[in-house]
């Protein structure tokens, strides 16, 4: 039963409104947020009235409470880690602090527990926003469907309770409920959350629909073929979950390396203090070397001397629109040598365009002529190629005619009555029915072969015309993929859910070889896992739901920021603000240049280290010259990272220095 209705149901508006709400997490709703925030707050009250010299009654209490707010987490999870006969560098720093101020060193300690508790409560807000995001993109699919019972009459049941074999309708503007097929009907919907396709596909009997997509303006009868469990877009939240936990091997290389670390120092200041005890040596003199080396043991420089360069980059990549979520995420870009680029709203602006005004010689119009009448039939239409025929002749300046008898037909086209003349636009294939021979269908045919969508302008049923439309390729597409192919040494590869005709047409224009093109989104993460097996570290550059298992799966994910869904901005582990696709080569060439920084600082940090340390053991190292030689070397890779906050890295990045 094809309708040509071209007004939602007042129930489609309803399910309009409430589709997909935007989760987002507080920041203050999470506890390490809160405690973090109190032991910042209590530090920099009391800074300023220890530097001005007020008496300790005025800030030793505000100090105690920052050990307290910032330190008693991590010291708890220490704890509880301890049970489990494994010790962290978390009860480390607590510790260290603690030590600190029993020799005297208050600001010291409490400056490591805030940086502590900070880092923390970051971890925690972006772990807790992803979560929210990925069950956020259930919401996609509507709470409720209109399932058919089998003598034709119509009840309305939750989603979830559909079963495989349930047939259901889809009302104009209303979201699919599950994964099946159409049984009758005829519409076009919007499926660009699964398959990232800018335009809506017509969907007629036997072609399938997944969860979760919008439907156009014609009615459709489906039946349920996978359980609401099972759907794509149930998949791709289980995807996305997965694929975030198969991170953590890295995690777990870090950790074995905190483990080494804080057992040797928590190990040799012990016996730094109980060895000599037991051969007689007097108890104040002990502990204080035994705390001084703890003070200079302490992995504080390490930790400066890592993050200055990274969150300097940061800060910079910030400023120049791109916005990198953790000290990690920037590590990370340095290290890839393989890109995958999605197509639709990546590579490309992710709206239609007119490209092509053909008029038919005999058709006695111009490429004018020709875009006017299509513009005046498809201005009543809320279809994204009307908008693109619209759009393109008000850019050109053209009177838009008054129509009279405007009607849609889903999966044909519109017609119109301008100026007398019943005006058809749509697909060329329904509008010349059969006509395969005609001078229309070769010029169709020839546009499509580009990559084009070919609409079809029939005047009084004579084709006058065809117009070509294509989306739009960004102006630095071109220069950033030989950018990357540059940076990594390795050609980007190109993964989209469009067809292979249109992907291959991008490809060539940009310089890409290696097109894998009509992937669902498992598919792309099929894609990412052939790459990583070979021994690849995966940058993948997308912007929709649909890219979103990619983007975690990848080992870095960047997200275009101005289009990109929700779901894709908190997978990925950078954005893209502006969608400038230039600035990804500089990004990575800026983390490139901030992990050559911080194997300097390391570098320096362990020298002092090292240094003071065997100072210390082997001699008398005086406190107050082991805290001079611990924050100057502090304060040394502290400035060296800061190189990188410069305008002049950001140019320097960018031009390949």
């Amino acid at each position: 039963m094809t309708s040509t209705l071209t007004l939602p149901s007042p129930a489609a508006e309803g399910v309009r409104d409430t589709v997909a709400p935007r989760r987002r997490t507080r920041i203050f709703a999470l506890p390490e947020a809160r405690w973090a925030a109190a032991a910042l707050v209590l530090f920099l009250i009391a800074l300023p009235l220890q530097l001005l010299g007020a008496p300790v009654w005025a800030w030793g209490p505000l100090y105690a409470l920052t050990y307290l707010t910032g330190g008693w987490e991590p010291g708890w999870a220490g704890l509880q880690a301890l049970r489990e006969k494994t010790l962290d560098v978390d009860l480390l720093m607590v510790v260290a602090a603690i030590g600190a101020a029993a020799i005297g060193q208050v600001l010291d300690g409490a400056l490591l527990i805030v940086i502590f508790a900070t880092s923390g409560a970051l971890e925690a807000i972006a772990t807790a926003r992803t979560a929210a995001s990925v069950r956020g993109l259930l919401d996609l699919a509507p709470a409720t469907a209109t399932r058919i019972a089998d003598d034709g009459s119509e009840e309305t049941v939750p989603s979830a309770d559909l079963r495989i074999g349930d047939t259901t309708l889809i009302r104009p503007g209303e979201r699919v409920g599950a994964d099946g097929r159409v049984l009758d009907g005829a519409s076009e919907v919007d499926q660009a959350t699964i398959t990232g396709e800018p335009l809506p596909v017509a969907k007629e009997t036997g072609d399938e629909v997944f969860a979760g997509t919008l439907n156009g303006t014609g009615a459709l009868r489906v039946k349920v073929e996978r359980d609401p469990s099972d759907s794509v877009i149930a998949r791709i939240v289980a995807m996305v979950e997965e694929a975030s936990e198969t991170k953590a091997p890295t995690q777990l290389f870090i950790e074995k390396v905190e483990q080494r670390y804080s057992i040797g120092m928590v190990a040799a200041t012990l016996a730094l203090f109980a060895l000599p005890l037991l051969f007689g040596a007097a108890l104040q003199p002990t502990l204080l070397r035994a705390m001084t080396f703890m003070i200079v043991a302490s992995p504080c420089a390490v930790v400066l001397a890592t993050m200055p360069p990274l969150l300097s980059a940061i800060a910079n990549a910030g400023r120049h629109g791109v916005l990198v979520k953790s000290a990690v995420v920037m590590e990370r870009l340095g290290q890839v040598d393989q890109v995958a680029l999605d197509k639709t709203g990546t590579l490309t602006e992710g709206t239609p365009r007119v490209t092509d005004i053909r008029p038919l010689p005999a058709s006695g119009l111009d490429e004018d002529g020709l875009l006017a009448l299509a513009a005046a039939a498809e201005h009543p239409s809320e279809h994204p190629l009307a908008r693109a025929i619209v759009d393109a002749a008000r850019t050109r300046g053209l009177t838009i005619p008054v129509v009279e008898d405007f009607a849609s037909a889903p999966g044909t086209g519109v017609t119109a009555t301008v100026d007398g003349r019943t005006v058809a636009v749509g697909s060329p294939a329904r509008l010349l029915d059969g006509r395969d021979g005609h001078p229309a269908a070769d010029l169709a045919a020839q546009l499509e072969q580009e990559g084009r969508t070919a609409v079809l302008v029939d005047v009084d049923g004579v084709p006058t015309g065809v117009l070509g439309i294509a989306d739009r390729l960004r102006d630095e597409a071109a220069t950033t993929v030989a950018a990357l192919a540059a940076l990594t040494g390795t050609a980007p590869v190109l993964v989209t859910g469009d067809n292979p005709r249109a992907a291959a047409r991008l490809a060539e224009e940009v310089g890409i070889t290696d097109v894998r093109a009509g992937l669902l989104p498992q598919d792309k993460v099929a894609v990412v896992g052939e790459l990583e097996k070979a021994g690849r570290k995966v940058l993948v550059v997308g912007d929709g739901v649909n890219d979103a298992p990619a983007l975690a799966a990848a080992h870095t994910g960047i997200a275009m920021g101005r289009a990109g869904s929700d779901l894709a901005l908190e997978t990925a582990d950078a954005v893209v603000v502006r969608d400038e696709l230039a600035t990804i080569p500089t990004v990575v060439a800026l983390s490139r240049r901030a992990r050559r920084l911080v194997v300097q600082n390391l570098v320096i940090a362990s020298v002092f280290i090292t240094g003071l340390a065997v100072w210390d053991l082997v001699g008398t190292l005086p406190l107050p010259l082991g805290v001079a030689g611990h924050e100057g070397s502090t304060v040394i890779v502290g400035l060296n990272g800061l190189r990188l906050l410069a305008d002049a890295a950001w140019r320097r990045a960018r031009n390949g220095g």
